[in-house]
This record gives structure tokens, sequence and C-alpha cells, in this order.
């Protein structure tokens, strides 16, 4: 039997009973047999032949699902499913090629694996680190070799579950909320970057505003480098006068000539933030940090903190142009 492992999720336990029938089975049946698609180029074409309206980013994960299934899986690697209603995982060894059915596991799963069933565990018999590693929601993924060996050891009573030190269970689950932290991070980021550029001045526009400003974007066409104006009356009558230039350039770090020229705009009692997905030159930050009006430079990570930190504050204008959802993990 092979060591390598794969998780294939079962659409939160629905498919567990047809499941254990005998196969494993991925989705997306308009693409059609994939038996001669041998490479990723092969899948990729139709996909995207079978669903063009979806996003870059949504075709790249399933083209990765789906030609994991096709090719990478081989018979006699393990597999494991899992129970969420039980917290039980189940194990079991692919017997088959890849084969296209409609009527095994069902007609939205007709890409089909075999599976012998070789037996159940707890989740509660794994260590933190093996939970931790098969917690992730992804539809299909390696499981790494640890975590793989663990479970076959447990499963075959080779080892007894340890007792797992509360300090170690501790610093694993502190591990698990820096890397969730992270990846929820670098979503936020490409979420923004995926904004168009009038998106983006009104993101800031309400990050203003739930900082307690009121702001408002600017009317399309000249706008001598301001994008969007607030202050605390709305008016600009009171002080700080908040002057901000957005640049909605991903690839494209703004440099000295741009800051000079958005500084040269700003008048006495105002107050400059400039906005630039593709961050800044170190000559950039050098005009601002000189600059005898006071002015913030704003990169993609600083946006993207800024709205997490405040988002609970937003308006429904500003939920709208970036919806984000709040994620609890165990406090200890």
């Amino acid at each position: 039997m092979s060591d390598t492992m794969w998780m294939v999720r079962n659409e939160g336990g629905a498919l567990l009973e047809r499941f254990l029938k005998g196969a494993v089975a991925v989705g997306w049946r308009h693409l059609g047999d994939l038996t001669s698609a041998t490479s990723r180029d092969e899948v990729r074409s139709l996909y995207e032949s079978a669903y063009p309206d979806d996003s870059p980013g949504k075709t790249a994960n399933a083209v990765g699902v789906l030609h994991k299934f096709r090719s990478a899986f081989k018979q006699n690697d393990k597999v494991v499913t899992y129970d969420p209603s039980e917290r039980q995982y189940h194990v079991g060894e692919i017997t088959s090629e890849y084969r296209f059915s409609s009527s095994e596991v069902g007609a939205d799963w007709p890409h089909v694996r075999s599976v012998r069933w070789l037996g159940s565990l707890s989740r509660d018999d794994l260590s933190p680190s093996t939970r931790n590693t098969l917690g992730s929601t992804l539809t299909l993924f390696s499981v790494n070799e640890d975590a793989a060996a663990e479970l076959t050891a447990v499963l075959e009573g080779a080892v007894k579950p340890a007792e797992v030190p509360a300090s170690v269970a501790k610093e694993e689950l502190s591990t698990v909320k820096e890397d969730e932290a992270a990846k929820a991070f670098e979503l936020v980021k490409d979420a923004i970057v995926a904004l168009t550029d009038r998106d983006c001045e009104q993101l800031v526009a309400a990050l203003l505003r739930a900082m307690g400003y009121r702001a408002r974007v600017t009317p399309v066409g000249p706008d001598r480098g301001v994008d969007v104006l607030a202050s605390p009356d709305g008016l600009g009558l009171e002080e700080p006068r908040i002057k901000a230039e957005v640049k909605h350039r991903s690839k494209t770090a703004m440099g000295a000539p741009e800051v000079r020229s958005f500084l040269g705009g700003l008048r006495q009692g105002d107050r400059g933030l400039y906005v630039s997905i593709g961050g800044f030159t170190k000559e950039a930050r050098y005009e601002a940090e000189r600059s005898p009006v006071p002015v913030t430079l704003v990169d993609l990570g600083d946006l993207a903190s800024l709205v997490i930190s405040h988002y609970e504050e937003f308006d429904i204008d500003g939920r709208v142009i970036l919806p984000l959802v709040k994620v609890y993990l165990p406090s200890e």
C-alpha cells in the first residue's frame, strides 16, 4: 500500500453515506469526462469552456483539484474523508483509475475513484497538530507525511493516543490562529486588488467614515490629485481636512514625482493621505517624510490592516464594496 494519503471532503458530511458505499468523487459535472485530459492545461481548457464566467482564482483552484483527482491520485494511495456529525475520519485505499460516472455518487459528482474502506477513528484520538492539518476546508489536499503516519498508526492500533499537555495544545492552537490570520490577511489584500479603481476610492472613503470622519469621493474628472475629501464636518471647514489620492495600480509603485505632485496641491490645514496599492519607492517615502504638510503613505498591506481593524464600524456602502465575514476561533 502506498504511503501517499489524500483528503477528499464530502460536502460537510452530506455525501458520506454515498462515499462509504465504495467511492470518492468531486463535482463540476458540466466539465464532462476527463479520461483523455492527462495534463493540467487540458483540464484548464475544458474547465474554461464549461465555466467561462468563473474568476481566474476560482478557475485555478478548481483546475488544481480536478487535475490531482484525475492524474495525481494513484491506485493503492490512501484516502481519508470526514464525518463532522460523528467527529470520525474514515480511511481507505484507492482501488481504481479515474472514471466519469453520473450514477455512482450522483449526477453532480461524476468524477469518481473506487475506494476500499479500511476503518474509522475519532478526531479526539489524534494529536492537535494532525487535527489542525486535517481541519483545512479545501475540497481536496495531500495529507502531510506525519499526519498520514499518525492516522494509519491509530487506525491499526499500533499506537495509543497520547495525552497532550495543555501547554502543547495551547501552542498548537496559537500556531493555527496565526496561520489563519495570515491567510485571511492575504485574502483581504486579494479582494482589494480585485476592486475597480472607483471602488477602491469608495473603499478609502468608507474607511475614513468608519474612523469618524465625514468623507466623500470627488466627481470623476480633473481632481488636482484628490480622489477623496474628508473632515469632521464633511464640508472642509473644520480641521483636519484630509485630502486623499488613491492609486489602484497593483504592479506600479509610486515614485517621488507622483508624491511631489500630490504634495503640491495641499495647503495649510490640510492633511495628505496617499494610497498606492502598488506601494512606494524609497524616494517617494523620503519626499513624504520631508514634507512640511503632514502626509501619510498607505500601501496595500497598510490599507488591508486598516480595513480589518475598522470593519466593524463600516457603513453599508463600504460593506457592499468589500464584503467580509468574521471567523471565530477558540481563545485558548
